[in-house]
């Protein structure tokens, strides 16, 4: 199944889903209008498809200790065995929670948190800048959460 094979119901389906992931078959029916078997079917096509990645628990992260949240923009020299070795060792590194490459000044920004400001020297200082071929570290340190979903837009393909 690829987005071109994606109709009105499967795109209620996704955004349901994308709301509460915990939902059962039969409440995710009644909220799309099919009827629990037909459901079921097109939840395991969109699965199957790799459109549906996976189900997670989403954790508020103060509630767990985790009160400093980071984003830290890295610099890696250019060398493709520097960038290997950086991107294998933050697999690893449990406090950051996703990294992207990036066009600009810097190489990679990763999103981070920590349970305070030690922690966080602690990780920057004896982890990030310890890894080979890391050159720089800017960290940036969120004041207040404004907006943050995982719902992806779907406007898009209900124009199709």
């Amino acid at each position: 199944m690829t987005i071109n094979f994606l109709d009105k119901t499967d795109l209620k389906i996704l955004q349901v889903l994308q709301e509460n992931g915990r939902l059962t078959n039969v409440e995710l029916s009644e909220r799309v209008a099919l009827s629990p078997s037909p459901c079921l079917r097109r939840l395991k096509q969109l699965e199957d498809a790799g459109i549906i990645r996976r189900y997670a628990a989403l954790l508020e992260p103060a509630n767990v200790g985790l009160g400093l949240q980071a984003f830290i923009r890295v610099s890696v020299d250019k060398s493709p065995s520097s960038r290997d070795e950086f991107t294998h060792a933050l697999q690893h590194w449990s406090q950051v929670l996703s990294c992207f490459a990036l066009t600009g000044e810097s190489d990679y920004i990763l999103h981070a948190f920590f349970t305070d400001m030690n922690a966080f020297s602690h990780f920057v200082l004896d982890t990030l800048l310890a890894t080979p071929g890391v050159q720089d570290a800017k960290s940036s340190f969120v004041l207040k959460e404004i907006k943050n979903t995982t719902a992806l837009p779907l406007d898009h393909l209900l124009a199709e």
